[in-house]
């Protein structure tokens, strides 16, 4: 897996590893504490424009079917995890979140602390945040970050 980077507004910076697409989505940064459901966050239309930070700790372990999204397409730009799974062990699986962010253009990362970042976001509010697997720079994502509407 390529490295992925995700910047926060404040100018926190995470590095990890990308899963899903690769590039780079810009939005509010958001934490979601559910333990199942990623796919059902991921198409669900209230998180529209946002970056989910799952607080879970393992994503991935059950795979995506198509009988289980919220609409017909993702509405989250990123999805951000301590730890992705890429082999889904549930016999309803049709297809590994990793295929299902690459084929609908979400970039994820993995590797990286979501609880402090969790903290962050309770502690300082609404960010703007950043994944990109194309550049790890940090005055060029905050850059990014402050010249987006």
């Amino acid at each position: 897996m390529k490295k992925a980077v995700l910047a926060i507004e404040d100018g926190t910076v995470f590095e990890g590893l990308s899963f899903g697409s690769e590039g780079e989505a810009l939005g509010e940064v958001v934490f979601n504490t559910s333990l199942t459901g990623y796919q059902e966050i991921l198409t669900d239309p209230s998180y529209n424009g946002q970056i989910v930070v799952m607080t879970y700790p393992e994503i991935g372990n059950y795979g995506i079917n198509s009988e289980d999204h919220e609409s017909k397409t993702p509405f989250a730009r990123g999805m951000a995890v301590k730890e992705y799974w890429p082999f889904p062990s549930n016999w309803r699986s049709e297809q590994t979140l990793d295929e299902f962010m690459k084929l609908n253009n979400v970039v994820g990362i993995h590797g990286i602390d979501t609880r402090y970042l969790t903290k962050q976001i309770r502690t300082r509010g609404a960010q703007k945040c950043i994944i990109s697997t194309k550049d790890n720079n940090k005055k060029s994502l905050l850059s990014k970050i402050n010249n987006s509407s």
